[in-house]
């Protein structure tokens, strides 16, 4: 096997899923343009920052390549008369500074290269599909019998991981799908257990998840062989999208929002948790479920990816289930993620926030009621039900499965020891990061609390009263200490001294304002 027989050893600490936030510092005018400082900032810690410098004109080609989502987004309009005033400057500033909120906030813009290599040239500047391209040319030099048809340009949301369009030589008409990965931060297994499980996969067999072709890896990437499905993904059907197209344009901005028939809802519903029951009983970790990598076969869905997590790869949804420190496991992260998952079935689109406060009109009570033991308020801060739990809800309960497929996937004893161990450090992992994320909302309340106007109002009154109590008793000392000078000096040497009562002493206490 000449698939990179000596590659870099590396491993991809940076975790792409970590959200970007932007906050324009400056602008500077120089000869016949301005410039913009922007303060990128990635995830929760300000010392994880660093300045970018964009001009109009950087903002105007990057709001032209997002048009294939087909957004309608508020960057402000040219002006080439009067464009160095300083007002119209500082107006302009405001109008890329919100353009910067929306594309920050939405999550599929947020997630795409185009962004990320906006905002942090120095962690994104690498051409992914010629780095994939060099290995999987590597990986046919060994098995010719496999030719390229073509790249399929950007049909995921991962920067990372990209995919061809191939055919067999003998077999020209049949077509499959190679998808080549790199290595993610959440990579814990050794190299030789990690490749051992990857060429594991294709012998995974199981009615609800899409069967591996062919699969290898090495000590930086893995690289994976599948059918190709003219049909596409559950989200294709869902958005009604063309396969082939970029993840943008199929998912950006859906023409017609329409979610499914309620026994479709049902029936793939069931199937989902089926394979992610066989999954968890056996020990594989998985997190990475969404309507993307749910293959639609027919009238039956089958998993896709179950490398991702064996590369570790972050999830889709990790920023949001990481603002929940209840969803601290990937068998409660599997389940968050149906509760999405669920959602855009039922409404043909994803919720808008997490968690949800209340949901619109669904086809069945029955389905509402999954829906708020995955995603309400209650759920994210009490914690998910087990798989085995939604079985026995009545959405799913009475969903006859028909397939005599029997499910097969055997893991060598010392492999699943390997895989408890990894799925532990993810969790690790994970866990210390909404830990993280929880102390800095705290802390972010509280000062905002304190800084809030009602609550330096508070601290003026309080400081007044303590100002007055203050003047008060230094009166009453004072005038203490001048009647008894008086009585002193009229009594003589005859009169007994009378020492004056203390004054009470000023308060020792500190006064906060409630947090």
């Amino acid at each position: 096997m000449a698939f990179m027989e000596k590659p870099p050893a590396r491993k991809v600490l940076l975790d792409d899923t970590v959200p970007l936030t932007a906050a324009i510092e400056a602008s500077q005018s120089l000869q016949s343009h301005t410039e913009y400082i922007i303060r990128v900032q990635r995830g929760i810690s300000v010392e994880n920052s660093w300045q970018v410098v964009r001009r109009y004109s950087d903002f105007d080609l990057l709001n032209n390549s997002l048009q294939i989502a087909g957004l309608s987004l508020p960057l402000p309009p040219k002006k080439l008369i009067g464009n160095m005033d300083r007002e119209f400057i500082a107006e302009r500033q405001k109008g890329l500074q919100n353009y910067l909120n929306v594309i920050t906030t939405n999550h599929i813009l947020s997630n795409c290269e185009l962004v990320k290599k906006f905002l942090d040239p120095n962690n994104y500047s690498a051409n992914y599909t010629e780095i994939a391209l060099q290995q999987v040319s590597m990986f046919f030099r060994s098995e010719p019998k496999w030719e390229v048809v073509e790249p399929l340009k950007d049909i995921g949301w991962r920067i990372r991981k990209k995919y061809f369009l191939m055919k067999i030589k003998n077999q020209p008409k049949e077509r499959l799908v190679l998808s080549w990965a790199d290595l993610g931060p959440d990579k814990y297994l050794s190299d030789k257990d990690f490749q051992c499980l990857i060429k594991l996969l294709p012998s995974c067999l199981h009615p609800y998840i899409y069967r591996v072709t062919f699969a290898t890896a090495n000590e930086s990437s893995a690289l994976l062989i599948r059918m190709f499905n003219e049909k596409g993904t559950l989200k294709d059907l869902i958005y009604k999208a063309k396969p082939k197209d970029p993840f943008l344009k199929k998912y950006g901005n859906p023409k017609k929002i329409q979610g499914l028939e309620l026994q479709q809802i049902k029936t793939y519903g069931r199937q989902i948790l089926e394979v992610l029951k066989f999954l968890h009983d056996k020990g594989f970790p998985y997190g990475h479920l969404h309507a993307s990598n749910v293959m639609l076969d027919g009238d039956t869905c089958r998993l896709l990816d179950l490398e991702n997590s064996l590369l570790g790869l972050p999830s889709f949804y990790r920023s949001c289930f990481s603002q929940f420190r209840k969803i601290n496991t990937l068998e409660s992260v599997d389940v968050h993620c149906f509760g999405h998952l669920l959602y855009e079935m039922t409404y043909g689109r994803p919720p808008d926030s997490v968690p949800v406060d209340s949901f619109p009109p669904a086809p069945s009570m029955a389905v509402v009621a999954v829906l708020e033991s995955t995603l309400s308020c209650e759920a994210c801060k009490n914690g998910m039900p087990t798989v085995s739990r939604l079985l026995q809800m009545p959405l799913f309960s009475d969903v006859l499965l028909t397939t005599s497929e029997k499910p097969q996937f055997k893991i060598p004893t010392k492999l699943k020891e390997a895989l408890r161990i990894a799925k532990e450090c993810i969790e690790k992992r994970l866990i210390e990061e909404q830990k993280q994320i929880h102390q800095h909302r705290r802390l972010t309340r509280a000062q905002s609390h304190h800084g809030s106007e009602e609550e330096r109002k508070k601290r003026k009154i309080l400081a007044r009263k303590k100002s007055k109590r203050s003047a008060v008793e230094n009166s009453e000392e004072h005038s203490a200490k001048y009647s008894n000078s008086n009585n002193s000096a009229g009594s003589g040497a005859s009169s007994p001294l009378t020492s004056p009562s203390s004054p009470t002493p000023p308060s020792t206490a500190v006064e906060h304002a409630p947090f």
